[in-house]
């Protein structure tokens, strides 16, 4: 696994021993931000279920300003804390241990996001409720993108403050984009 494009391009990443994580491949994360191009430069980026943080340190090597990597796994945050260091880009980065609710309360009142990675083991399907939670503590910029990994046919299911505004599929895998609803979408 490397870093694909940008400034930190080529770099090799570490990922923890077993299957306990599950590391975006390339080919998708290749596909993922050549989507996610135009919103990257000096984007505040969130990343709940980091794993070895590749997605966000892809974000960070592409023009992103800032990425709050969380995991609960201790192989994945020291691999994550390797990873950043293999970047070059700790003072961009910030890391967090704690399941994804822990992180959302401790972020909460941080300045809001702009990219959200969700990225959770596949047999967790809340990703509906973990938007709402985002939306509710202030963690989610107006314009914020929230992308979504999951098994295919699983979708987000998300209230009415969102909308799935695509997904792309690869193989198993397929990965939905999350916007806030405008306010009339909300109402009616």
């Amino acid at each position: 696994m490397r870093i694909i494009a940008g400034e930190a391009r080529g770099r090799t990443l570490v990922a923890p021993a077993g299957s306990g994580t599950r590391p975006t491949q390339d080919y998708v994360r290749e596909s993922l931000f050549n989507i996610l191009a135009p919103r990257l430069e000096d984007a505040r980026v969130l990343d709940l279920f980091a794993g070895t943080g590749a997605l966000s340190l892809e974000a960070i090597s592409r023009g992103a300003a800032y990425a709050a990597l969380c995991d609960k796994d201790r192989a994945a945050l020291s691999c994550i804390r390797k990873n950043i260091e293999a970047v070059r880009c700790g003072d961009r980065c910030s890391v967090f241990a704690g399941d994804y609710a822990a992180c959302i309360r401790r972020l909460s009142g941080e300045k809001p996001f702009d990219i959200v990675f969700l990225d959770p083991p596949y047999r967790m399907e809340n990703t509906g409720e973990i938007c709402s939670r985002l939306r509710e503590a202030g963690l989610l910029s107006e314009e914020a993108l929230i992308v979504v990994e999951h098994r295919r046919g699983t979708p987000p299911e998300v209230d009415a403050h969102f909308r799935v505004d695509g997904c792309r599929r690869y193989g198993d895998t397929e990965i939905s984009f999350v916007v806030p609803a405008a306010q009339g979408e909300q109402d009616g």
